[in-house]
């Protein structure tokens, strides 16, 4: 179950769309005259004059479940999981209206809702997002509904805006993280990509707090383009003076080491094959190896000479 909250000025546009679909079947309403299209039209907009301030009157907001859940998601079922939805999320005494599709392979449906509530009052956004994702995960975990693949299987060309630049800015922190060894090499693949960072500092003090990353005129918290990147769990990967950094250089090194060992022991076995090789042409005898696992021999001693700490006069140990 996936909630993506949009907000607009023109009901007109937003629910001609959501009835256009020919299979399309209003699943509840509530405040609105059902006698055909622009009947629904007029009585959301009647309703938004009672606070013409607002500009952007119009909640949409489309909710998508699994394929897997197909079997599951009756016509009363879905209902019932919108309505608890718009409850969660504080959309209540205003109009709205449900309207079920099925022209995708996932099941979904759309809620449009008025902003203005029915005391003319605005039905606030603050935090809609961040609240969104938790009253999905309530109603999934509540009703066992499966729990999507995550962001990988997102197509990120059919977003637009401001949650396509988020996604994009997702893959490119995650592709380079792995590669990055400090700050400073990160910010510098980032900034190939057209990404800059932004640092929130404690008060006056050069003590970063935060992390933004920027793309274009979209500017995202770490923790909004993923849970992962907040600067805390990135200042665990990427500070050099961090336990996990140096460990991670170390195995790194390690690697290259094991796999110099390797390389040295394959030409000196091949030499020995070799050699071997054409003396057993004259005098029609096997080769013979002295150490067998020489590679592995010469594999431990690569390793035992990375470790071996440095012998520095004047530096206590």
């Amino acid at each position: 179950m996936i909630g993506k909250i949009v907000k607009g000025r023109s009901f007109k546009g937003c629910i001609s769309y959501v009835l256009s679909d020919k299979e399309a079947k209003i699943l509840a309403t509530k405040g609105v005259l059902e006698t055909d299209t622009k009947s629904i039209i007029n009585s959301f907009y009647m309703q938004s004059m009672l606070n013409p301030k607002l500009s952007k009157c119009v909640g949409h907001i489309p909710l998508a479940f699994s394929p897997d859940d197909k079997e599951r998601m009756t016509e009363h079922f879905m209902e019932r999981l919108a309505k608890e939805y718009m409850k969660a999320m504080g959309i209540e005494n205003t109009q709205y209206l449900i309207v079920r599709h099925n022209n995708t392979s996932h099941p979904h449906c759309h809620i449009v809702f008025n902003r203005v509530d029915n005391d003319g009052n605005t039905i606030s956004d603050k935090n809609d997002r961040y609240r969104n994702e938790k009253v999905c995960k309530q109603l999934k975990d509540k009703y066992n509904l499966t729990y999507g693949r995550g962001k990988e299987n997102v197509n990120v060309e059919k977003l637009k805006g401001a949650e396509q630049t988020r996604y994009e800015i997702y893959h490119a922190i995650k592709a380079i993280l792995p590669k990055a060894q400090n700050w400073k090499l990160f910010e510098e693949a980032l900034k190939q990509q057209g990404i800059s960072i932004e640092y929130k500092h404690k008060g006056q003090t050069d003590e970063v707090q935060g992390i933004s990353f920027k793309k274009g005129e979209h500017s995202f918290k770490g923790s909004d383009v993923d849970r992962k990147f907040s600067y805390g769990k990135l200042n665990i990967l990427l500070d050099e003076s961090n336990p996990i950094q140096k460990q991670q250089q170390e195995q790194q090194q390690a690697t290259t080491s094991i796999e110099t060992g390797n390389s040295v022991s394959e030409n000196i076995l091949s030499g020995v094959g070799n050699a071997l090789s054409t003396v057993s042409g004259l005098f029609d005898i096997q080769p013979s190896y002295q150490d067998e696992n020489e590679a592995e021999y010469l594999r431990q001693q690569a390793l035992k000479k990375k470790k071996k700490p440095e012998n520095r006069r004047g530096i206590r140990r």
